[in-house]
């Protein structure tokens, strides 16, 4: 399996090549200028700005921007935030923690509520819990977060008062306390992107299942007189897993530009929302570092799938 790995990790460093370039060379040629306000000032002459824009190597061609890029990153330099007037990498390691929490969390709450629920559509395919179940699914799928996260703050925050609508950073609070009121803060934005992820979740498992449970060698385990759970659980789930890892690999990565609606929503001061800030201040090197960031994530998300793949059927080979 080792060298399965290496093999695709070699494979992954032409296409993470391939994505940088790409997306440096749009940053590069798209319209705005990280000193526009400057220019703007009358206070600063004209001189300091074409002096700031040589000192960045700005003013450079593109392909030698791009290759002092490459080389920076190779080396752990991820370059200099124009707005924020400190290294990239200090200031994403400020906000990924709090990103990784609500959205740890929030895939931990899809995954609870998504297999259960749609294991037992699946082992029950028509009754009344199926039928509602699904509905519920369609309803949450067609649901956008922005939308949903605007209706728990109007009934949790304004309505019934019981959480807060705004995500802070800095809680005055320590010990037992500082953890409730992360708690607390943390409930609608965890939940809002949890059942987005669920109600999508539910029904891959649920038609998954579905198509395995009709197998042959289903019918077999059961003519053995196994319990009907040791047989949903050993021998049905496991082996309809396979496609749901496929998606939930795959719409991870998806989940962290997802999360910058929500993150929009509930003023959380995570990766998301630096994104977006980075992008109206024309700050390049902030925005070329996060969307490389999750450019990566999909290889890695994929890698780990194909991964997990021989642990659920050992009948797949790595070779």
């Amino acid at each position: 399996m080792l060298n399965y790995v290496l093999r695709r990790l070699l494979i992954a460093i032409p296409s993470l090549l391939g994505i940088s370039l790409v997306l440096f060379v749009v940053l590069a040629l798209a319209p705005g200028d990280p000193f526009e306000e400057l220019a703007t000032n009358p206070n600063v002459p004209p001189e300091v700005r074409m002096a700031l824009r040589a000192q960045f190597g700005l003013d450079d061609p593109v392909w030698e921007r791009y290759v002092r890029w490459l080389t920076s990153m190779v080396k752990g330099d991820w370059g200099f935030s124009f707005v924020s007037r400190i290294n990239v990498d200090e200031l994403i390691a400020e906000r990924i923690p709090v990103t990784l929490a609500v959205i740890g969390a929030s895939q931990i709450l899809a995954l609870l509520v998504a297999l259960p629920i749609g294991v037992l559509a699946a082992v029950k395919p028509y009754s009344w819990f199926d039928r509602i179940a699904s509905t519920l699914a369609f309803v949450g799928f067609s649901l956008p977060t922005f939308f949903t996260g605007i209706l728990f703050i109007l009934l949790f925050s304004i309505q019934l008062g019981w959480l807060p609508f705004v995500f802070r950073a800095d809680l005055s609070e320590t010990g037992w306390a500082w953890w409730w009121e992360q708690i607390k803060q943390s409930i609608m934005p965890v939940t809002v992107l949890g059942l987005f992820q669920a109600a999508s979740w539910m029904r891959y498992v649920r038609s998954s299942v579905l198509d395995v449970i009709r197998l042959d060698y289903v019918t077999t385990a059961r003519s053995k007189g196994l319990k009907e759970s040791v047989v949903i659980n050993k021998h049905v789930v496991r082996n309809a897993m396979i496609p749901v890892v496929t998606l939930i690999a795959l719409q991870l990565p998806q989940l962290f530009g997802g999360a910058i609606v929500t993150e929009q929503i509930f003023r959380i001061p995570g990766i998301g929302s630096l994104l977006i800030d980075a992008i109206l201040r024309n700050d390049t090197p902030v925005v070329m570092a996060i969307t490389f960031i999750f450019s990566a994530l999909v290889i890695i998300f994929n890698l780990l799938a194909d991964v997990i793949y021989g642990w659920l059927d050992p009948r797949i080979s790595y070779r």
